[in-house]
């Protein structure tokens, strides 16, 4: 089979396409004939290195996001020919934390395109108990674009932000793919959704997913915008995965006693805090750590019976990944990318 893997840390030509053994599903596994597979910004992290996850290996698979045909099983629990999407976290379900329902915190957790070889390949191994069928009248692209960015952001807005109804949500990046399902998610939970955008093309796609006010930030000051648009009060909550680029702007942005929650670092590991204006008005800052197994599925029925949409940008061959990378990487791309094997 084809794989796209890179065997150093580096730039887009570190990406090649290898030929390897197809392989063999061990006991509880299932062998996946990838149809899809999204493209995330830990892949572009990744491959420029130093690696993020623990247990990272060269030569590395990249490819969190799966969709496709279990051509194989090892065992019980799936039949072969079921369209599938995967979850790409595989915790050891064996320890006290996953025991008591916290397997986000599994300290052996592996990530299918992280520590274990992920979609940027014709096949893929998975267990069969991180395999979730695809409804027949839904494709394996779009099921492909769900599992990282939906997961996230739900967890980022709903487990960590404790959203409620009424409040005023401040989202980042408003075109990426974890800020087109939390602008979703919030409006369909009754928040009122102020979203920003980097780019005027962007602005319209935006509001088509249902913001409220879209801030385009290459001509608008992020904080006196939103000051104005909630009478000088701010917003109850915000979500940035962004980082440094937008930290100071969704602090000053907040209300009284608001939550501003992070899970990101595209623009860097270390940003700076006004810490006397985060205590003197009793600001949270919250970091939204990995979702639960238990979280999946619902969100997934969600997803499927909720009237989503997950916009896709482009989609690429496997053999173009380093174009499809690259797209990501200078963030061009409006909604999501995705590798076609």
């Amino acid at each position: 089979m084809k794989a796209v893997r890179h065997h150093v840390h580096g730039g887009l030509d570190t990406l090649v396409v290898d030929d390897l053994p197809v392989p063999e599903p061990g006991p509880g596994e299932a062998l996946i004939r990838v149809d899809a597979c999204s493209v995330n910004f830990l892949d572009i992290q990744q491959r420029r290195g130093p690696a993020l996850i623990p247990g990272f290996q060269l030569p590395h698979t990249a490819g969190m996001d799966v969709a496709g045909v279990v051509e194989a099983v090892n065992g019980d629990g799936i039949a072969t020919g079921t369209r599938v999407v995967v979850n790409p976290a595989v915790p050891c379900d064996d320890c006290p934390t996953c025991r008591d329902g916290r397997d986000g915190h599994c300290p052996q957790t592996k990530v299918i395109g992280g520590t274990i070889p992920g979609g940027y390949a014709e096949y893929a191994v998975v267990p069969v108990a991180n395999l979730y069928p695809v409804p027949d009248d839904r494709s394996l692209v779009e099921a492909a674009v769900i599992p990282t960015v939906w997961m996230t952001a739900n967890h980022a807005l709903h487990v960590t932000g404790r959203a409620a109804a009424g409040e005023t949500v401040l989202i980042h990046a408003g075109g990426s793919g974890v800020s087109t399902a939390a602008i979703q998610l919030a409006v369909a939970a009754g928040l009122r959704v102020i979203s920003t955008v980097s780019r005027p093309e962007k602005a319209e796609y935006v509001r088509k997913l249902g913001a409220d006010l879209v801030i385009d930030t290459s001509t608008q000051d992020i904080v006196g915008t939103v000051r104005e648009a909630t009478n000088g009060r701010g917003v109850d909550l915000v979500l940035d995965h962004v980082g440094p680029a937008t930290w100071a702007a969704g602090i000053f942005s907040l209300a009284a006693r608001g939550r501003l929650v992070f899970f990101g670092n595209t623009t860097g590991d270390v940003a700076e805090t006004n810490l006397v204006y985060a205590y003197h008005f009793g600001l949270q800052l919250l970091g939204s750590d990995p979702y639960d197994r238990a979280e999946f599925a619902p969100v997934l029925d969600a997803y499927w019976n909720g009237g989503f949409v997950t916009p896709i940008d482009s989609e690429f061959a496997l053999t173009d990944a380093r174009a499809a990378q690259e797209l990501l990487e200078t963030r061009r791309a409006t909604g999501k990318v995705v590798l076609r094997p």
